[in-house]
Order: C-alpha cells, then structure tokens, then sequence
C-alpha cells in the first residue's frame, strides 16, 4: 500500500491538475509531493508559484532531458489544447504545439511511471477524422497507440464538469495509463450545481450605455441568458435594434431588420447572383422587396445604414490566389455585381454578449466569454468576480489570482476542471496505489471504454 506519492505536472498552467490530485489525496489521506513542474506563460508562473509555495518551476518541457527529472509516480499533463479545440485553427499535430503530446511520451518512456492522466478538450477525438468513417479520428489514434507501446494499459473518456458539481458545462477527454489495471472512466457519483450556487451578492453593478438600455428596455429576469449579437436570431437573442444601441429605429425598421436576418442567409440568392454561397448575403431593393414591401422601403434602408445597423457593400465570391506556389481560396468582393444592404453583424466589439441565467449552469467559458458575460445581481448586471471564476472552475475562493483581469481569463479559459480531475484522481488512487478493487454498489463501473487501437500504415 502506498503511502505517499510523488507526481510532476506538466504544462501545469495556472495549477488546477495539481489542485485536482492534491485534492484526492487529502481525501484519501495519502500524502503527495511535486517533485518537478513545467509552464512557459509568464502569468500563470506567476499565479502558480503564488499558489503553490514549494514549487521550482521549470519552463519549456522541449528543453530539459527527460533523465533530469526525478522519478515520479503519477505524471499530470493537460497538453496544449489550441491544436485541437474548435476555438483554434485544429491544425493538430501540424502544429507545433500539437508535437508537445510527443515530450509527453519521451518522459513516460524514460521514466516509466505507474501512471499518468492526460486532459485535452473533447475535439482530439474527431481531430483529423475520416468523415466516411465512424471512428475516432486519426491523431487520437497516434497519441493512443504510442501510449500502448509503452506498455501502458490505457482508457479514455470525456467527461463534462456540469456532472461534477461545477456550474458550467465543460466538456474535456481524460486517458488514464497504468502499469497495472484500466482504471475505468465511467460512473461516477452525479453532483449537479446552479450557477446561483456560487454567485456573490451586493457587488458593483454595470452603469455603462448597453447596461442600461439593456435593463431600460428589458425586466432583470427577461434577460436571463439572453445573447446580445447581431449574427443571429431566435427567442434567446437580443440585436442592438431591440434596445436602440446605435440610435431609436421604428417598429417598422426592427420588422426589416429581422426580415433581412433572416433571408439573407437563403441559397437562393448565391444562385441569382452567379456566386459560392456565403452565410449573410448584401440583398438589393429588388431582393428585398421579394420578402417585404414598404413605400418607404428605401428611406428606411438608408436610415439604417447611416445608423450601421447596415451596410451598403458588393456581394463576395470565393477565388483562388497564388502566393509563393501556394494556392488558396479567399472571398473578394465582386464589384461588377450590384451592391445589396447586409446587417452590421457584432459579438465580441460589444462589451456584454450573455447574460448568464442563475437557475441554470454556464456555457463552456473560453477567455473572450470571460470578459463578456455578466449575470444579475439584485438590480442590475455585473461581470463575474474573481471568487465567482474560482468556483465556476473548481479552484478555492482563496486561490490568488495578482494579475490583470485580461490574463487571469486567459488561464482560466484553458484550465482543467478541478472537480473533476478530483474524482478521477482519487479512482486511479483507491486502485493502483491502495490496491482497493471494488467499488461501492451506486459507483460500480459499467464495461470501460476500450481504447479502440488501429494500427496505422
């Protein structure tokens, strides 16, 4: 039976996989020791070292040899995630930072601990997929295969931290490598949570231009989570038009405003005009009126355009460039076609785009959502505070964030979910290390995942 138990951590961020583990630990009452970490970003250094006071952090994994780093018994890497994520190009392991998985497999080979937990986001699984085929996609296959060359016994799972007891739904893969026995992923205890759990109250409220015409036009509960962009439509989105953000327009006008919204993304009209359909299309007045008439109908284009609820622009169309012997597809504006009105459409150049619904969980947070969100407090509207980010990721309230607003989301929108490497931590804990097999009856695992290994040509 183990006693104690050291583990590194890798691309440790702001420190959430080790805040996870050392967690499971206390629970179990084993005690832990880091014995190596590694992180280049300057900020989360400096919020880690603050955090965690034992640690010598070391900074880019590329350059330090495997064999200098002390032996360990449970290897901890949430590697880069841009390279996979849909908020990122998906370039995979054409991207250098999507090579990093491969410090990974040197370290195990080298060091070949009893275990190791790895955390992407949930788009590694589809990464370079066959979309002919029903199986995972082909860089998921690499990482996995290479790990079983290492004579790791390996299981993998997404798992969403709104079952967790966090109230946000956040979606990540987790493989867990043993020496000894798959660990399984599945079934664990169901915790859920609102986000009026973790909210604090009484805290400055927002008293700028769109706050207030938000709430002037809108009751505190109406606007529970409610999107504020000009993109799209639907129940659950607010347009700068329906609160006269650029300036008071008429019933009339908001009535064409949807109209155009709406029709302006029909395949018809790439038809028509000759061109690639793109999603949002400039219409002209004999386009429009196909869907709406008004004798005013070009006054009221005009007046809308000169408040940049719309413009007056040439259609697109999709053609090849060749720079350097490379070719690409790129949209340029046609201007032998007649120019057509198009919404003004916005998102991140507003300072609030959701308000978020207290009786609900949160969507999955990336950094730009961080500085846009707000949620009600008593009888206005607020960004989230500091202890509010903590617990909608798992971290304490007194976890010490001494850095911009700007770079504290920046790392919590690349975090782990703390809860939740908690609860997978102390699983791998109870059965490499204290040789506990069994699980309570309400907990006992359904058949693993298998890891699915295809060998590649």
């Amino acid at each position: 039976m183990k006693t104690d138990i050291k583990f590194i951590d890798l691309f440790a961020g702001m420190g959430g996989f080790r805040l996870g583990f050392e967690n499971a630990c206390k629970n179990l009452n084993i005690k832990s020791e880091c014995v190596f970490t590694s992180e280049i970003k300057e900020h989360a250094i400096k919020v880690y070292a603050d955090n965690f006071k034992d640690s010598s952090i070391f900074g880019d994994i590329t350059k330090i040899e495997a064999r200098d780093i002390p032996d360990f018994d449970v290897m901890l890497a949430g590697f880069p995630c841009q390279a996979f994520s849909s908020a990122g190009k998906r370039q995979g392991f054409s991207d250098t930072r999507g090579t990093l998985f491969f410090e990974i497999e040197r370290i195990l080979q080298e060091k070949q601990p009893p275990v190791f937990i790895l955390e992407n986001v949930d788009g590694l699984i589809n990464h370079d997929k066959d979309i002919k085929s029903d199986e995972m996609g082909r860089t998921l296959r690499v990482i996995l295969e290479k790990l079983h060359k290492l004579d790791y016994k390996v299981n993998w799972q997404v798992l969403d931290a709104k079952n967790f007891g966090l109230a946000q739904t956040r979606k990540r893969i987790f493989i867990v490598g043993t020496k000894k026995n798959i660990v399984s992923l599945t079934d664990f205890p169901l915790v859920n949570a609102k986000l009026k759990d973790i909210l604090e109250s009484g805290k400055p409220v927002m008293t700028g231009k769109l706050a207030k015409l938000l709430l002037s036009h809108f009751s505190l509960t109406e606007l529970y989570g409610k999107s504020i962009k000009d993109k799209r439509g639907g129940n659950d989105n607010i347009h700068s038009w329906d609160i006269g953000l650029k300036g008071e327009i008429s019933t009339e006008q908001k009535k064409l405003l949807n109209l155009i919204l709406l029709s302006r993304r029909n395949k018809k009209w790439a038809e028509l005009k000759g061109i690639e359909w793109m999603d949002g299309m400039p219409l002209t007045i004999k386009e429009i009126q196909t869907f709406y008439q008004h004798e005013h109908l070009k006054e009221m284009l005009d007046d809308l355009t000169a408040k940049n609820y719309l413009k007056f622009e040439y259609p697109k169309d999709v053609v090849e460039i060749t720079t350097d012997g490379k070719t690409k597809k790129i949209r340029q504006y046609r201007e032998d076609l007649a120019k057509g009105y198009n919404i003004v459409a916005g998102k991140l150049s507003y300072e609030i785009n959701k308000i978020l619904d207290p009786e609900d969980i949160t969507p999955t947070l990336v950094a730009t959502d961080l500085d846009r969100v707000v949620v009600p407090d008593k009888v206005g509207i607020r960004k989230l505070t500091d202890i509010e980010q903590c617990r909608l990721f798992g971290f304490p309230d007194n976890f010490k964030l001494n850095i911009s607003e700007r770079l504290a989301h920046d790392l919590f929108g690349n975090t782990v979910p703390v809860a939740v490497v908690t609860a997978i931590s102390q699983r791998v804990i109870e059965q490499i290390f204290l040789d506990k097999q069994e699980y309570p009856k309400q907990i006992q695992p359904k058949k693993s995942i298998p890891c699915q290994l295809t060998l590649l040509a």
